[in-house]
């Protein structure tokens, strides 16, 4: 109770903080500071495009991969979870996803390399002005390429039960692994800072609900004896 308490205070405290951070306005300062009036410099850099974009996402989906092969013939550190669990861990990483691009196809935000001020045609809105159109192509909130590393962090709920050193090392490796993909993409003008931190509360939110909703069943039956 204490732990489900203490998750729940956590997350309103960072979605607190992520208010507080699209109140300040610091996301098209910063993305100034990558970017000129011609263009971000980084935009086609080929470490950043070929290695951090396409070959952290191909990395990414390879690891889904051998989840999902892992559920029936399960490898390393995986045997410690139950066939409960690594279905949850798959669960969750595709549920992560997949609300990203849910919410990324409905938003009219344009990306940072897209904007006037950045030699594009679209005007900075807000991108929790939903139905104001901006100008530009849209389609650019919340940050798709850090949920495939941030769609991972739910796998803490699930190692927390069985390695509580396994499940920091889990989130720990997640959590950089989705700020390097987003500190990335902000360099190449593709996303704002705000992007990036969203997807993080998102997949961590989406981990969250998983995870009850796996333990549910399982929490009623003891009730009922």
């Amino acid at each position: 109770m204490f732990r489900r308490s203490l998750t729940l205070t956590l997350i309103a405290l960072f979605f607190v903080l992520l208010l507080a951070w699209d109140a300040s306005g610091l996301d098209l300062a910063l993305a100034q500071t990558m970017g000129a009036p011609t263009g971000f410099p980084l935009r086609r850099n080929i470490f950043l495009s070929r290695v951090m974009h396409d070959g952290g996402k191909a990395a990414c989906w390879m690891l889904l991969a051998a989840l999902m092969v892992a559920i029936r013939w399960p490898f390393g550190c995986l045997r410690r979870l139950d066939r409960r669990g690594r279905v949850q861990l798959v669960i969750t990483v595709l549920a992560s996803v997949a609300l990203v691009n849910v919410m990324k196809r409905m938003s009219g935000t344009s990306c940072p390399w897209d904007l006037q001020a950045f030699g594009g045609v679209a005007r900075y809105v807000s991108h929790w002005s939903w139905g104001v159109p901006d100008g530009g192509g849209g389609h650019c909130f919340p940050g798709g390429h850090a949920s495939a590393a941030f769609a991972y962090v739910g796998g803490y709920f699930v190692w927390r039960r069985v390695s509580p050193s396994i499940a920091r090392r889990w989130l720990a490796a997640a959590v950089i692994a989705g700020l390097l993909f987003g500190f990335s993409q902000q360099w190449r003008g593709a996303h704002f800072m705000s992007h990036t931190l969203w997807t993080a509360w998102l997949c961590w939110v989406t981990g969250y609900v998983v995870d009850a909703w796996m333990r549910w069943p399982v929490a009623r039956k003891l009730n009922e004896t």
